[in-house]
């Protein structure tokens, strides 16, 4: 599915709008994945090093450890388990199909998230973050994770082109 580009309005639905391009973000990501063999996910196209499936994958975890570990301040399994030996990593046994639908499993849970919450709300204490003082609000959260998702698709606009030559927008 095609989330269309969410275009500027008149709302006024803070939280609606964050959620509709974190949803159009996340579905650019996962369409910039889809026709790829897994050889061309797994293969490294920038000097970098990082692959598609492991850019992917990182975007899953940057998700949850933003908005579970960091702002409901739940615990989370492995809250860097994107990374292996200083980089992104996904292992041989993950599939890109498994790592794209934990990225979508990570979006319903953002909404529930957001839905649930104001945005003025700060972050709890005791996950990510300990220090009352340094607390982000959802808000502050909710801009850096749609800063990453949005920076991240244009890396993977450009693999894609490299790839075959489809471009995105």
């Amino acid at each position: 599915m095609r989330v269309p580009f969410p275009e500027p309005g008149p709302s006024a639905d803070v939280p609606a709008l964050f959620l509709t391009y974190l949803d159009y973000y996340r579905d650019t990501v996962a369409d910039r994945l889809a026709g790829l063999t897994d050889a061309q996910a797994r293969t490294t196209r920038v000097p970098s090093g990082w692959t598609p499936v492991e850019l992917v994958k990182h975007l899953t975890f940057m998700e949850r450890r933003w908005l579970v570990w960091g702002f409901l301040g739940e615990p989370v399994p492995d809250p860097w388990g994107d990374r292996a030996e200083d980089r992104w990593y996904v292992g041989p046994d993950e599939t890109v199909a498994d790592v794209v639908a934990a990225l979508h499993r990570g979006g319903e849970r953002t909404r529930e998230i957001v839905e649930a919450n104001r945005l003025a709300a700060p972050a709890a204490l005791g996950g990510r973050f300990t220090d009352s003082d340094r607390r982000p609000t959802l808000t502050a959260i909710l801009f850096h994770v749609l800063q990453e998702y949005a920076r991240h698709a244009g890396h993977l606009d450009i693999v894609r082109e490299q790839l075959d030559g489809r471009t995105g927008e």
